[in-house]
């Protein structure tokens, strides 16, 4: 089973949906299943170098009463999932390509799963701004991934119309919003989706699976 999970580094929700997209995977251990790590790019105007975080906050969602009880919810939802979002420590909101460049970097060296992980946790729990590639390079020496290599990848402009095309296909395919689950092709789930809800739909696609092998 081929799953996509469409996703943007930046989004505080699709770290929410990554864990318990996690948790029912975990659930189903027979599962043979093929992982697909898909861009999107929620913010792809903002400069290379970020912007202010309050300021950009308060335009999105027109003041701070607004912006804190947005963060109370995630931040519960988070808490539920053994994330520690500390959305204060976060000054810039940075422009998330180079990220999402990282862990296409980390794919080809095997270790995508973890670049994903680290660069969640960096930005939401340690307000480290991921679009500066000197941080980036930072996290990607804690994942042991070759320091040359990764400057001189990250420093080029290897893969950026990579990624543009897959934000571009996911906008295509009808995605306008993260975090996004497609499996096998024909049948996507948006949303923060509880692990029982994400059990159901690959169970489904299991079924049809079997259904078509013995037809």
């Amino acid at each position: 089973m081929r799953i996509e999970f469409i996703f943007d580094t930046v989004c505080p929700w699709c770290y929410v949906g990554k864990r318990r997209f996690e948790r029912a995977l975990k659930a189903r251990p027979n599962a043979r299943v093929d992982i697909v790590w898909r861009p999107f790019l929620l913010n792809p105007d903002i400069p290379l170098d970020g912007v202010e975080r309050r300021a950009y906050l308060d335009r999105k969602f027109g003041g701070q009463a607004r912006v804190q009880r947005i963060h109370g919810a995630v931040a519960a939802a988070g808490k539920a999932e053994g994330i520690e979002f500390s959305f204060d420590r976060i000054l810039r909101t940075p422009n998330s390509l180079n990220s999402h460049r990282l862990i296409r970097f980390a794919r080809s060296l095997g270790r995508e799963p973890e670049a994903v992980e680290a660069l969640y946790a960096a930005y939401f729990s340690q307000g480290r701004d991921i679009g500066d590639i000197e941080v980036l390079l930072d996290i990607a020496a804690g994942l042991g991934l070759p320091e040359q290599d990764t400057a001189r990848y990250l420093y080029s402009d290897t893969d950026i119309n990579a990624v543009m095309n897959d934000n571009a296909r996911a906008h295509r395919m009808g995605v306008n919003g993260v975090p996004c689950v497609i499996l096998d092709g024909s049948y996507a789930l948006a949303g923060a989706q509880e692990p029982d809800i994400l059990l159901r739909l690959i169970d489904i696609v299991r079924e049809s699976e079997t259904e078509a092998v013995l037809s």
